[in-house]
């Protein structure tokens, strides 16, 4: 019999999967993860970025320059350090997550007129609590 623990993680892992088949965009999740995470923070060092995503900075490079060559993000001398750099979404970013955002609560937004209102709000609270246990 599953836990509890174990039926949230399925239920959480399959709507994620869920959401991202809405995606159409050429980018990878992690890519998209890093480009919201880029998008949050505002201009940002790799260091914050790497701090939000949970990973280290070394690790997070490859992705920066990636969305930089995809021209999904900017890359400009930091005004204060000369040895770091902020990183920025650009407006062909700003787009892609804008459209990717739009496409994927569309989708959401249809499914949850499914469920009756007390569903609904239940489900709203669940978001509150998972933000919670997500330690974000």
């Amino acid at each position: 019999m599953p836990t509890d623990a174990h039926q949230i993680a399925r239920a959480v892992a399959r709507l994620n999967r869920r959401l991202r088949q809405e995606r159409h965009s050429d980018l990878t999740p992690t890519q998209m993860s890093v480009l919201g995470a880029i998008r949050q923070l505002g201009e940002a060092t790799p260091s914050a970025i790497a701090a939000l995503e949970r990973v280290q900075p070394p690790s997070i490079t490859r992705t920066l320059t990636s969305l930089v060559d995809a021209g999904m993000a900017t890359r400009s001398p930091h005004p204060d350090d000369g040895r770091q750099v902020l990183m920025a979404v650009s407006e062909r970013g700003e787009a892609v997550l804008a459209e990717e955002r739009s496409r994927r609560d569309l989708w959401l937004s249809h499914r949850l007129t499914e469920l009756t209102p007390a569903e609904r709000r239940t489900l709203k609270e669940a978001a509150a609590l998972m933000e919670r246990l997500s330690g974000l």
